[in-house]
């Protein structure tokens, strides 16, 4: 049976989530791509279309602010399933268009009050809600829960020391003084270096500063730092309080990168006479000013994803295990998708075949998502298990 998927917002996500999904879907499905951008909608369109043997169909809808408009209601009537690639801020709309038209939902977003509405929302419905997939917050916690579940298999006990989930998107080279380019939101980095982190210490969950436990990793024999960001454990410090006595996420970034960071958020602080970085709401927005006017746009990234658990086995012997993804960019039909594209449609569109099943509903959380399973989905597997090996 022809399933029949509805992507909204067709910025870089939604459209590579538009293209692999009618590139490698096990099953015939037909995409509506909505944006309210009529011309983003065109360029989407053509950008799926382009190059490729397939036939199935790829319609466009013009959405709306506030409520659906009479081609949205069409839309969302005919499918089965809402894939929200909108704003976080817009998620709780989404969330409700896919619970008033009974289609089930999969979101991106890392915001906690809108992740919470959806819950309230969507606890109660006969379809079912994946929120907080893609890949920090997604796919990394699907993959630390896989490796939990397989060290209290192999080590036989349940309480560990530390599990530690990591994830940097990166440039292939980077320049001083920053180190870095943007490969995706340039807003969203701004945000996630000032908002508070969600970790556990010593059982317990905390919220401390982000940037504020910086370690150095050498993953594959390359050298990269990590601090404290924000949003990227999704509901894993519930899970694990009480199992382990340290959780944490961090970004993984060059050598070099946080020590600017740092400098420019100090100086702007001190500028604008913020006594408290960590609850200014207007901060994001000026260190993203600064950002913009220093830090260049880039295509050329690559997706590093590492994760690890680390605890004593039965015999009070020391063990870990650890995982790690190196990712690139990947053509399709001559057209280039950035590592970052994949790494976050691959665990969205993993997420969407997992509900067409119907065997799900109500809120499902990345904790509940069963790991050995939706690790060897065909979407999953095919963008992050070649890339297991990483190269020296």
């Amino acid at each position: 049976m022809t399933k029949k998927i509805f992507i909204a917002g067709s910025g870089g996500i939604g459209e590579a989530a538009a293209l692999l999904l009618r590139e490698w879907a096990e099953t015939e499905t037909e995409i509506f791509l909505g944006d309210i951008s009529a011309e983003n909608l065109r360029k989407a369109k053509e950008f799926v279309v382009c190059n490729s043997q397939k036939t199935s169909s790829v319609e466009t809808v013009l959405m709306t602010p506030g409520e659906a408009s009479e081609a949205m209601k069409t839309a969302f009537a005919a499918c089965d399933c809402l894939l929200d690639c909108s704003p976080g801020a817009e998620a709780p709309r989404m969330a409700r268009f896919a619970v008033d038209f009974k289609m089930h939902y999969a979101n991106l977003t890392e915001y906690v009050a809108e992740t919470d509405e959806i819950v309230a929302l969507a606890k109660d419905a006969e379809t079912g809600f994946v929120l907080q997939t893609g890949l920090a917050p997604g796919f990394i916690n699907v993959l630390a829960m896989s490796l939990y579940r397989k060290f209290v298999a192999q080590f036989e006990n349940e309480t560990v020391e530390r599990i530690g989930m990591k994830v940097g998107a990166l440039t292939a080279h980077a320049h001083q003084p920053h180190f870095y380019g943007f490969t995706w939101s340039p807003i969203g980095v701004a945000t996630e270096y000032v908002k508070p982190s969600r970790v556990i210490r010593d059982f317990e969950i905390r919220q401390i500063p982000a940037l504020s436990d910086r370690e150095k990793i050498v993953i594959g024999n390359r050298s990269f730092e990590a601090d404290l960001t924000s949003g990227g454990a999704a509901d894993l410090p519930d899970y694990f309080r009480h199992r382990a006595k340290s959780l944490d996420y961090k970004t993984l970034r060059h050598i070099g990168h946080y020590g600017w960071v740092e400098g420019v958020i100090e100086r702007i602080a001190s500028e604008e006479n913020i006594l408290n970085k960590y609850e200014h709401e207007e901060l994001p927005a000026k260190i993203l000013t600064e950002f913009l006017r220093q830090i260049p746009a880039v295509e050329d990234d690559f997706v590093l994803v590492h994760a690890s658990v680390d605890g004593f086995d039965a015999q009070g012997t020391r063990r870990m295990l650890e995982k790690a993804f190196f990712v690139e960019p990947l053509e399709i039909n001559n057209q280039r998708l950035r590592a970052i594209q994949t790494t976050t449609a691959a665990p969205l569109l993993e997420s969407a075949m997992m509900l067409l099943s119907n065997e799900y509903k109500g809120v499902i959380l990345q904790s509940q998502i069963e790991p050995e399973k939706f690790l060897r989905g065909n979407f999953v597997s095919r963008i992050y298990q070649t890339a297991e090996f990483l190269p020296l």
